[in-house]
């Protein structure tokens, strides 16, 4: 695989503490095309061994319009069914930036260990001295240890060592779109985390059709119904939720967006420094970002004050923990004070359901934002459809139910200019059903 990809695929052997690399074939791409179509193949390739895949799309780390996702798939621990989790920020891209398109880790290791992959070279090291650290503990000492802040990785806490259900892979010191319960098996696996980083190049078939494309769709998304609108107090309100802007507003202190993706839907908070600073905090960490609307509300409905539940969602990000979950086992246990949430982090346990089929996360809201898309039956078979075509392609989840301008028609022209390959839509759909499935 030449063009749109580093063209291999990393095989980690955690139980062995052995690496090797095979060749990303031009036959896989053309029947599963990328991104979650062959994380679910590779899957089912190695599935006796309890595997993680990670993987990212053929437009991931692109200039075309919100490409910054990669994807961890696996058997999640809290459904027991094969799921598919966005990996956004700037962590998604770096993957394919380090050298690899998919990475297979199987087996399990008897010391703690976390992957260290850089500019087409992976290691499996020691991580012993953060076995026991939080997960900005960890992101911390990886960065200082390895010489370099602009590392990203993805991590677990103690929530994830301590085998708990709801234990998240967070993306470097925040909670991200795991729902899925991936931090345990991390921690099965004794794997603190992956840590990477790389200078890599991507290669174009037609680098100027393709960049001339790019900035047309652009422009057309330019032009969408969320033009002018950032963060998630937005997005609330698209869902019918207004009520949050009132509750959080005044403890933001700006957003941000994730790699080449139009719409901000981060948003950070600031608790311990004033909101309205604009010179640079004197703490280290002044508060917290929020990549999802979902844990705010979810604190918000126990009756807490936006100031208690940034706290708390702080609090479950450095303990790699799902703040959502947390928020509805509190609230079923009768634990409604913040002192009291916070302090039952490490006892919680229970069930709670995962909305929808279980296969995509529920971190990204199971409607059209900003436009109907033209959507006139089920919502959950059309969101569950935009999901797995962005997960293919290597989109921005959230992003991908703004903007009805990512056509599946605009994706597969791109991969197709991208590197000079053929691809029906008759093998889209083909594919959005196998990773569906």
């Amino acid at each position: 695989m030449e063009y749109l990809s580093s063209g291999k695929i990393l095989i980690v052997d955690l139980g062995l503490s052995e690496i090797s690399e095979e060749e990303l074939s031009d036959d896989l791409v053309s029947e599963k095309i990328g991104g979650a179509g062959i994380t679910r193949y590779l899957y089912e390739q190695y599935h006796k061994e309890d595997p993680i895949i990670l993987g990212t799309g053929l437009l991931t780390g692109t200039l075309y319009p919100a490409s910054a996702l990669s994807v961890i798939t696996a058997k999640s621990p809290r459904t027991g069914k094969i799921c598919h989790c966005p990996v956004t920020l700037k962590v998604g891209i770096e993957l394919k930036y380090a050298g690899f398109d998919y990475v297979v880790i199987k087996g399990a290791s008897e010391k703690p260990v976390y992957l260290w992959i850089h500019d087409g070279v992976a290691d499996v090291s020691d991580a012993v001295d953060v076995w026991g650290k939080n997960v900005w503990e960890t992101t911390d000492a990886w960065r200082k240890g390895l010489g370099d802040d602009l590392i990203q990785t993805m991590v677990i806490g103690e929530a994830g060592e301590a085998g708990c259900d709801f234990a998240q892979v967070c993306l470097n010191y925040w909670s991200g779109a795991d729902r899925f319960g991936l931090g345990k098996l991390f921690g099965q696996k004794k794997l603190k985390g992956i840590a990477m980083r790389g200078m890599g190049l991507l290669e174009i078939a037609d680098p100027e059709a393709f960049m001339d494309r790019c900035y047309e769709i652009l422009d057309e998304v330019k032009a969408a119904a969320f033009s002018g609108k950032k963060g998630i107090i937005e997005i609330c309100a698209a869902m019918g939720r207004e009520d949050l802007k009132e509750w959080i507003s005044p403890r933001i202190h700006r957003h941000s967006a994730c790699f080449n993706t139009p719409y901000a839907t981060n948003t950070f908070v600031f608790l311990d420094e004033d909101p309205k600073m604009l010179a640079e905090p004197g703490s280290e960490a002044p508060g917290l970002l929020v990549s999802s609307p979902f844990g705010p509300l979810a604190f918000k409905l126990l009756g807490l004050s936006a100031e208690a539940s940034c706290r708390l969602l702080r609090d479950c990000a450095r303990y790699g923990i799902d703040p959502v979950a947390v928020a509805e086992l509190a609230g079923k246990s009768g634990i409604k004070s913040e002192e009291e949430i916070r302090s039952s982090l490490e006892q919680l346990g229970g069930v709670v359901d995962i909305p929808g089929r279980g296969v995509f996360s529920p971190w990204c809201p199971a409607q059209p934002l900003f436009s109907d898309f033209g959507l006139s039956g089920d919502a959950w078979e059309w969101w569950e459809h935009r999901q797995a075509v962005a997960h293919v392609f290597g989109i921005h989840p959230i992003f991908a139910v703004m903007a009805p301008q990512l056509t599946e028609k605009n994706m597969l022209e791109m991969i197709r200019i991208g590197t000079g390959m053929e691809f029906s839509q008759e093998t889209l759909d083909a594919v959005v059903s196998y990773v569906r499935s």
